[in-house]
């Protein structure tokens, strides 16, 4: 299963609006991608109660995983938006 390591770059962490922005960015993937913490349990990047339970603050390391078709570039996808300070984006 391929994985994908990347550190939160938002400032408030995946909280509020970065774990909103996140979680649909992850729904619209052709697979299911999960998310962790080194040592915790993953969660669904789709879910925002999932992303605001893992606790990821501004600087951790996230575990991205995802199986099938298409995991590669949705671990890109997802992974881009994490190393986004997606505090300082403007709503589309």
């Amino acid at each position: 299963m391929p994985e994908l390591r990347v550190t939160v770059a938002s400032r408030v962490g995946l909280h509020a609006r970065p774990a909103a922005v996140l979680a649909r960015t992850a729904a619209e993937q052709p697979v299911a991608v999960t998310i962790r913490k080194e040592g915790g349990e993953p969660v669904a990047a789709a879910s925002v109660l999932g992303l605001m339970t893992l606790g990821a603050m501004h600087g951790d390391e996230v575990v991205l995983a995802a199986e099938g078709e298409g995991a590669e570039a949705a671990l890109a996808a997802v992974a881009a938006l994490i190393d986004t300070d997606l505090d300082q984006e403007k709503p589309a």
